[in-house]
């Protein structure tokens, strides 16, 4: 019986991720369609055009998550350096005017032969590996600063550095929050860990106080209702489609923030469609099928038998779980108003993508029987 349980693939053994992720993506096709129905069928002519991107993106996706969890945890391991080179190259490209696609002021995508890609939601990724290697590889000397903190602060600022050109802060912060949670997870002194903050207060000044948009976000979050009509439009509109939905919600297709008054309904704020149309029950369904998931990684993360493994699978865990916090709590209007993805809903390729990834090589940590 054992034997043939170690035969089973990590796809369909590691059921406690698979069936909160197929729930998941499935919310989000039934939700796509009703967010952004209204605006494929003005700019496309149809209903159904970002329902039939996303389901294309899902098909691709799953096999890539099943491709993922094919492979040995000690090979994401062994090419963890050839992974960051990958994301550092892909992140230089995205600077070039010939490959990349300009929006809103923000060059962030990749043309690829028609193809467009988001190298930043690779970075995360092939961070989240390459600390695992990193840090697991480093714990004799994981308490000293210049073994255990300085090369993977540096890492991360060279990240930083790269994107903060695209621009977009918001995936700093991310990037930020999983290396010193990794760190953090890995053994290093929380001294070492707070040695940065002293430098964060210019930082952060230069970054979002002389910045007049981020500005703009920050006083909008704190006071949404002075303004209505411009900086707090989105939060306020956001939070009365969390007022309307009630318990049950109005009924899916039944929204009315998603017909041209809440931006974004079926990226950014979907969360919201999903307060206004599914209610409370609804939401809290959603969040449900997170804390599974996150719960498990967390799990995987405690039972691995190798400390990369465990490292890995912890912030993996960190990447779903902050991703979640922050796109809920901006639509709940308790942060302030940052374009995130919400993992395996929102409409978007490169995240569905990378997200699915993510959960295959966490399948694969959670099957994996090898030691160190």
């Amino acid at each position: 019986m054992a034997e043939h349980t170690k035969t089973i693939h990590p796809f369909f053994s590691e059921k406690s991720i698979l069936f909160p992720v197929i729930l998941l993506s499935g919310i989000g096709i039934i939700m796509v369609y009703s967010a952004s129905s209204s605006i494929s069928m003005e700019t496309h002519d149809t209903a159904f055009y970002y329902m039939k991107k996303q389901a294309l993106f899902l098909g691709i996706s799953l096999i890539v998550m099943f491709v993922a969890a094919s492979f040995p945890c000690k090979l994401y391991r062994s090419l963890s350096y050839l992974i960051l080179f990958v994301a550092v190259a892909l992140l230089v490209a995205v600077l070039f005017p010939a490959l990349n696609i300009k929006a809103g002021g923000a060059h962030r995508w990749l043309n690829l032969g028609g193809v467009t890609f988001q190298p930043s939601e690779f970075a995360k990724l092939a961070l989240i590996i390459f600390l695992g290697y990193s840090l697991s590889k480093k714990q004799d000397m994981i308490k000293t600063f210049s073994v255990g903190f300085i090369p993977h602060a540096f890492i991360f600022g060279l990240f930083a550095c790269l994107i903060i050109i695209q621009p977009d802060f918001g995936t700093i912060v991310v990037l930020g929050i999983i290396t010193w949670g990794m760190m953090f997870v890995a053994g290093v002194k929380i001294t070492h860990l707070l040695s940065p903050v002293p430098l964060l207060i210019p930082v952060i000044y230069f970054l979002v106080y002389k910045v007049e948009y981020r500005l703009e976000r920050i006083l909008s979050f704190l006071n949404p209702w002075d303004d209505p009509y411009n900086t707090g439009y989105q939060i306020t509109h956001s939070l009365k489609a969390f007022g309307s939905g009630g318990i049950f919600g109005k009924g899916i297709g039944l929204g009315m923030q998603k017909m041209h008054y809440l931006p974004e309904p079926h990226t950014d704020f979907i969360f919201s469609i999903i307060g206004e149309e599914l209610g409370l029950i609804g939401v809290l369904t959603v969040l449900t099928l997170y804390l599974i998931l996150l719960l498990k990684g967390i799990r995987i993360a405690k039972t691995s038998k190798t400390l990369f493994g465990a490292i890995t699978a912890a912030g993996l865990t960190i990447y779903i779980g902050i991703q979640v916090f922050i796109n809920t709590g901006v639509a709940l209007g308790v942060l302030p108003t940052k374009g995130l993805t919400l993992p395996f809903i929102s409409y978007g390729g490169t995240s569905l993508v990378i997200n699915m990834a993510a959960m295959g090589i966490l399948m694969s940590i959670g099957a994996s029987r090898d030691d160190e």
